[in-house]
């Protein structure tokens, strides 16, 4: 893990803040001043800031943030925009977004202090279930698509995108609330939805998302939770959650 990435990790200090450290040699790795904020730090490393050592902590936090429209899931944006950590208590300014949910789109967001589980939820295939409400209609093509996977170009991408083609793949579950001409409602299940999955393949179909709710990630549901609000996890969460890291560690030892 890069230096800079492990102290912000670890610590209550920004990535920022961490690279500010580096720079000004106030960190040393097993004794050494080190001031490449790129510098890899690898397990058995002690690492110090201010001469203090960094404390890798066996224990985690998870919360679930009910996220607003209008909010970026990133630390600060060159443009002013607001973002997630403007409306956390300054508590959570070290923890890390489990995935992303873009300045448009709303509901659950999970959190957590611990880069391991961050990097478990993230990379895993557990359904992300959405509500969207598109303008017009739900066709039988889009059902296919659906059903059945499809490449989308770049409609509903960001603007910034370097892939120009994306291959979907197949829903893993769709409910269509709603079916009508002016507009409509539906409630789907992916396995991933980065990259504006879901906006970019409405937007292959001509159909804009007006409204875009993500209401669980895997066993985590946004159930009654106010938006702008957070909880932590409850006994059930953290017990699932738990054992699902059991698994992941179990599959990562078969593979070596």
């Amino acid at each position: 893990m890069r230096l800079n990435k492990f102290i912000s990790h670890h610590t209550t200090f920004s990535r920022r803040e961490a690279d500010k450290l580096i720079f000004e040699g106030k960190v040393k790795v097993n004794g050494r001043v080190v001031t490449n904020p790129a510098y890899d730090v690898v397990d058995g490393d002690k690492v110090l800031v201010n001469g203090k050592p960094v404390k890798r902590s066996t224990k985690y936090t998870c919360i679930v943030y009910n996220k607003p429209k209008g909010e970026l899931v990133s630390k600060r944006d060159d443009r002013g925009r607001k973002t997630i950590y403007d409306s956390l208590p300054k508590k959570y300014k070290h923890f890390i977004p489990v995935g992303r949910l873009d300045f448009s789109s709303e509901g659950l967001l999970i959190l957590t202090d611990s880069p391991k589980v961050a990097h478990a939820l993230m990379n895993s295939d557990l359904p992300r279930v959405y509500k969207l409400r598109i303008k017009g209609d739900i066709t039988p093509e889009m059902e296919e698509a659906m059903m059945e996977g499809i490449e989308v170009g770049v409609e509903g991408a960001h603007e910034k995108t370097n892939q120009k083609k994306l291959k979907l793949e197949p829903f893993l579950n769709y409910q269509i609330i709603k079916n009508s001409p002016k507009y409509s409602t539906i409630k789907v299940a992916i396995k991933e939805g980065k990259n504006r999955e879901l906006r970019r393949f409405f937007a292959h179909f001509g159909r804009d998302v007006l409204d875009l709710k993500r209401l669980s990630y895997g066993w985590v549901s946004l159930n009654a939770l106010p938006t702008g609000k957070t909880r932590f996890f409850n006994k059930r969460e953290y017990k699932l959650l738990k054992e699902f890291l059991k698994e992941q560690d179990d599959k990562n030892s078969k593979k070596d």
